[in-house]
């Protein structure tokens, strides 16, 4: 089996040293389920134009999930620099001061690691590297970055691979029952028949009823409960769901469509059914038949 989880988790990392100073970088991605393939990037300042290349290469390991992607890039020996907007800290400072006055000292005086807390009044720099550098950099961040997605695909299809042995066992069983249903379902017309000579000796003991009559009704009573149609379509459900565990492709959204397919005749088996035993079978089908889908929200 090939098919895929959309769950799944992955890091990897990198370092590039420039000068003796040291560029470091993590990479995480975290998946979950999803309708299509949303991808969200979470990268540092200066490093947003690698969005285009990071979604392309992504889509080349991902065909669903909501997908996010984390960046981090660090310095271990001061690559970055803290820059001091001094014009606007003076203004801040002036205007504290001018509030402290007005309210006639209710208002306490700012401290300094609260002005500078303020947001524009510290900007940290990137140390400015020569455009090969910068070249080299970006590279190596998307080598890491493919890595991840191929880490995260082996994790996802490990994962689908769990998931694929459950279905096959679920499938047995909803398999199983549909047998049973059917071979159930086969001595249903000798059945209907004698509810209906016993109600006819019940009820109306002291009415003559032809026996044409009688098989008309036997008929319309078997033809109404007649599931034969439904069975034939369970069983072909069943037989393009085993298939589909097999393609080496998604096949999430066509098996949860065949879910859809398998509760429909589920129901109508049950809405159809004039057995006790039928009616059983065809209710523990549909649970089985969720729990089915409910493991198939998680397939790419």
């Amino acid at each position: 089996m090939t098919i895929a989880s959309m769950t799944g988790f992955a890091r990897t990392n990198g370092q590039l040293v420039v000068n003796d100073e040291t560029i470091s970088w993590v990479w995480e991605a975290k998946s979950v389920n999803g309708k299509g393939l949303e991808l969200k990037f979470r990268l540092p300042a200066g490093y947003d134009e690698l969005t285009a290349v990071l979604k392309n290469e992504a889509a080349k390991y991902l065909v669903r999930g909501s997908v996010g992607f984390n960046l981090e890039v660090n310095s271990a020996n001061g690559c970055k620099k803290a820059v001091v907007d001094e014009d606007f800290l003076k203004v801040l400072m002036q205007k504290a001061i001018n509030l402290v006055e007005e309210s006639g000292g209710k208002i306490a005086y700012p401290s300094a690691a609260e002005l500078l807390n303020i947001k524009g009044v510290v900007e940290i720099e990137q140390e400015i590297l020569s455009d090969d550098t910068q070249k080299e950099l970006y590279q190596k961040i998307v080598a890491d970055f493919i890595r991840l997605c191929e880490n995260l695909k082996t994790g996802r299809l490990s994962e689908g691979r769990k998931m694929g042995e459950a279905l096959g066992v679920l499938l047995d069983k909803i398999e199983e029952i549909a047998f049973f249903i059917e071979k159930k379902a086969e001595g249903l017309p000798e059945v209907l028949q004698e509810k209906l000579h016993e109600q006819l000796d019940k009820f109306a003991r002291d009415v003559e009823v032809d026996d044409s009559r009688i098989a008309q009704e036997v008929v319309l009573l078997v033809t109404r409960a007649d599931i034969r149609e439904e069975i034939d379509r369970l069983k072909a459900h069943i037989s393009a769901a085993r298939d589909l565990l097999t393609k080496d492709e998604a096949v999430g959204r066509r098996l949860d469509f065949l879910c859809q397919e398998l509760n429909r005749e589920a129901n109508t088996v049950c809405s159809k059914s004039s057995d006790i035993e039928i009616t059983n079978s065809a209710m523990e089908l549909k649970v089985l038949i969720e729990q089915f889908r409910e493991q198939v929200q998680n397939i790419e």
